[in-house]
């Protein structure tokens, strides 16, 4: 989900710690209202992951609690990392740097419980656990008929630590991995492989962790002690945090004959599908050497325009935002400086045919709050959330108008267009509370309530309404509108139903005009993550003539598949049966083959 994201994950062994509303009648009413359900396939074999070509860390009492029978689970490979070109001061500086950190964990991090949100134990807990990488697998057992139209592969980032953590840990701290089904003429083949950034490519030749975890460990005194030991080893060139820092876990783009991994700590990797359906990181990718910033994990690609847009911000210097936009053929545009008083969390934005529409929320950074014990990452009660709308090809943020927006955080937003008649921008986004529940612990439940906001630059003022009726609200996080669609105004959006939170039940078809639900539930212990909708290319017979594809899992058999629904009518056409299991993740995309043909 996170980019879906978590506010905690629950094992079995902590469930008597689950909110009552989450279980309550109420939050499960959808479950008794007509809907189509598919029930996931039963399989009397065991799942079967099979070894890693790198090393990687499979916690089985993890995976244990996901059912009474036990998956096969790959077996652990011991870590062989290539000894370090280290002369005599440096290994004498590790060494030392080591007995420190050991003086951390011992001192500031044992003796204090973790919250949920940085407890290993939840947050990589059953089918959030890591799993290993995988070769592809042809030939998979499919059930009913993948229509002929799809061709082409279907992936999906998520989080998924090579290394086991040596002290907090958030879900959306793990390494980058990319699962992919690649799909011709009605067969289909699997593959899942690291992103072998440059930070994953250090620890994995040292084996171990040494870059700090910015959600999980930055927190107070010991986030501190932890940040002073990574600039050390850096001082003493252990580690080289210039090559990037990020974990490209979050979001994936087809852009420029490139397919790009994405987190907003850092620049995208270009990941290339090869002709027999495996993954291959190319490289951190700068785009010929025009990017020298980070790049938030969702960019915008105008369907009519072939542009790419995008924002960065940074936690510690000014300017804490840019805008920034490249042309079909990759090239960049001048940065446009956006001025904020203080760095916010930026996760995601919106375009319309003729603008950028900017969150500035009140989840933002605060970086001294770690000297009094806090998390960086704050929820500003004082702060009036606002959303700026830019002219596309801005040259200056004095072209910027803003509208307030009080008490509004939407972590994803679905779509936004021009209404002509009035002036008015309309933002499609699941605004969430508590806002900060994604990262900091919270006795409240999360509500994700889908949202019409409406921006009047003339006035400078703003409404907002929910799309469901009261008696109909459900969480929905993570999922898109028809691409063709992104940026103008479009009537369906299709969404995940993260319920029981922060798990996702089934996905959603919601018509945003008249706020009608129809939904696609899994079955008994199934989950699963965001919906790709794959459009019918020159199809004229309307938005929704395509078909909606998701990664499940089955909780009680430890089996996952792809599963296959017609839009129009939210009916199963086909599964995929998948020869591992896959873990709950982010964001993901389909490239066609005819755009693979020209793969970079």
């Amino acid at each position: 989900m996170a980019a879906s994201s978590s506010a905690y994950l629950i094992p079995r062994n902590h469930q008597q710690s689950i909110p009552s509303e989450l279980t309550s009648p109420k939050s499960m009413r959808f479950l008794r209202r007509p809907v189509t359900t598919i029930r996931c396939a039963a399989s009397s074999h065991s799942l079967i992951d099979l070894p890693s070509r790198s090393s990687s860390f499979y916690p089985p009492s993890l995976v244990d609690n996901l059912a009474t029978t036990k998956p096969t689970l790959p077996q652990r490979v011991q870590s062989q990392p290539s000894s370090p070109h280290w002369n005599f001061f440096q290994r004498a500086a590790a060494a030392a740097l080591d007995v420190i950190e050991e003086g951390i964990s011992n001192i500031l991090e044992r003796p204090h419980p973790l919250p949920k949100t940085a407890d290993p134990a939840v947050q990589i807990a059953g089918n959030f656990a890591p799993v290993g990488e995988q070769p592809p697998h042809h030939d998979l057992p499919v059930t009913g008929r993948i229509p002929p139209f799809i061709n082409g592969v279907c992936v999906r980032n998520g989080a998924n630590p090579l290394h086991e953590p040596v002290a907090g840990h958030h879900f959306f701290d793990g390494d980058g991995m990319i699962h992919s089904v690649q799909i011709r003429a009605g067969a289909a083949s699997y593959a899942c492989r690291f992103t072998e950034t440059e930070r994953f490519r250090q620890e994995r030749a040292i084996g171990r962790p040494l870059f700090p975890k910015a959600i999980g460990e930055l927190h107070g005194h010991s986030g501190i002690a932890r940040l002073a030991l990574f600039y050390a080893r850096g001082a003493f060139g252990l580690l080289d945090a210039s090559r990037g820092i990020g974990v490209a876990n979050a979001g994936l783009v087809y852009f420029n004959d490139r397919l790009l991994a994405m987190s907003e700590d850092d620049l995208p990797y270009q990941i290339r599908v090869t002709a027999d359906g495996d993954l291959e990181t190319v490289e951190r990718y700068n785009f010929n050497g025009q990017l020298t910033s980070a790049m938030i994990a969702h960019p915008k690609l105008d369907p009519a325009t072939g542009e790419l847009f995008a924002l960065s911000y940074d936690v510690i210097q000014k300017p804490y935002l840019k805008y920034f936009w490249f042309s079909p053929d990759g090239v960049k545009s001048p940065d446009v400086d956006i001025p904020l008083d203080q760095p916010t969390m930026m996760h995601d934005f919106a375009i319309t045919e003729n603008f950028v529409i900017v969150p500035d929320q009140q989840v933002v950074f605060k970086l001294q709050e770690m000297i009094s014990g806090g998390s960086p990452v704050v929820y500003d009660k004082t702060k009036t959330a606002r959303f700026g709308i830019l002219p596309k090809y801005a040259t200056d943020s004095a072209e910027m108008k803003w509208v307030d927006v009080p008490d509004c955080f939407c972590f994803h937003l679905w779509n936004a267009w021009e209404e002509p008649a009035t002036g008015e921008v309309v933002v499609i986004g699941s605004c969430m509370t508590p806002a900060d529940s994604i990262f900091n612990e919270s006795d409240e439940s999360l509500e994700s309530v889908l949202s019409e906001i409406r921006l009047d630059p003339k006035t400078g003022k703003s409404t907002r309404r929910p799309i469901l009726a009261q008696s109909e609200q459900i969480n929905l996080e993570a999922g898109m509108v028809n691409r063709n669609w992104l940026g103008r105004k479009s009537r369906f959006a299709y969404l995940a139903i993260a319920e029981p939170w922060p798990k996702v039940s089934g996905f959603a078809k919601i018509d945003l005009s008249t706020g009608n639900v129809t939904k696609f539930i899994y079955g008994d212990n199934c989950y699963g993550g965001e919906p790709y909708f794959v459009p019918m290319e020159g199809s004229r017979r309307g938005e929704d003539d395509g078909y909606i594809l998701s990664y499940m899992h089955n909780e009680a058999t430890l089996e996952s598949e792809l599963v296959i629904v017609n839009a129009a009518d939210m009916r199963l056409e086909a599964s995929v049966k998948l020869p591992s299991r896959v873990p709950y993740g982010f964001h993901g995309t389909f490239i066609s083959s005819k755009d693979l043909e020209s793969q970079a």
